[in-house]
């Protein structure tokens, strides 16, 4: 994990020229890289070793469903407890993972090296359970199952939206981690973070009309997505070590 290499204070923003010449094109933190090693090798375990009564034993155990906080707790063990976070590590088809591999390895990779892995595990396991919450909201009773990192990816842009952007609204990709987090005023007045925002909205608003359709997925839980998103952009300065 590449750490201060620029003379930067966490008030500055860092965006010079010189910095930006010597950013490497890719270049991931190794605990962002391990996570997505394991939900490649998910994957591909319920893909090509496991049975397919096996892995629908294993989508029944661990995938998110709004059916089953209908029915009496004390009937199901603990397997309510766990799905609001273990979903977030299943994938409904190799489109849909790498969807999620790109976009969490474009913002992702900011608030790792920001943030660090410990508080990294924390903020995956409450947005991905903020995620499920706003869509149970909408679909209350459901029997469809909710898989997928999306709901912590949107959590991670809407992150990545309080600090990636300077005020000047440019992007310095390696050393964007370093910047101040900009006020909630700040936010709403800088026209790249409104941009960008908009744009996230304004896609997740198609899909939910079904205008649109990303990931490879027939059915988008787009409700997931917003949950995150809001989870990420209103809390993060909760898991933000830079103050």
């Amino acid at each position: 994990m590449e750490r201060d290499q620029a003379a930067t204070s966490p008030e500055t923003d860092v965006d010079s020229t010189d910095v930006r010449s010597r950013e490497p094109a890719f270049n991931l933190p190794p605990g962002l890289t391990g996570i997505l090693s394991f939900l490649i090798a998910v994957h591909v375990l319920r893909t090509y070793v496991l049975p397919a009564e096996i892995d629908q034993e294993l989508i029944l155990n661990f995938a998110f469903l709004p059916v089953r906080y209908t029915l009496p707790l004390g009937e199901q063990g603990l397997v309510w407890l766990w799905t609001p976070v273990t979903y977030s590590f299943l994938h409904g088809s190799w489109e849909h993972l790498i969807f999620n591999v790109f976009w969490m390895v474009a913002f992702g990779a900011p608030v790792v090296r920001r943030i660090g892995m410990a508080r990294l595990a924390l903020f995956w396991c409450l947005s991905a359970a903020a995620a499920v919450g706003l869509h149970i909201i909408f679909h209350w009773g459901e029997m469809a199952v909710v898989i997928g990192a999306s709901g912590v990816v949107s959590g991670l842009m809407g992150a990545a939206a309080r600090f990636v952007f300077s005020p000047s609204g440019r992007i310095s990709r390696q050393f964007a981690h370093l910047n101040r987090r900009l006020s909630f005023a700040e936010t709403l007045t800088n026209r790249s973070v409104l941009v960008f925002t908009g744009i996230w909205f304004l896609t997740n608003l198609l899909v939910g009309f079904g205008f649109l359709s990303i990931g490879g997925a027939g059915s988008v839980a787009w409700e997931a997505h917003i949950g995150g998103f809001l989870f990420g952009f209103l809390l993060f300065a909760f898991f933000d070590p830079r103050r």
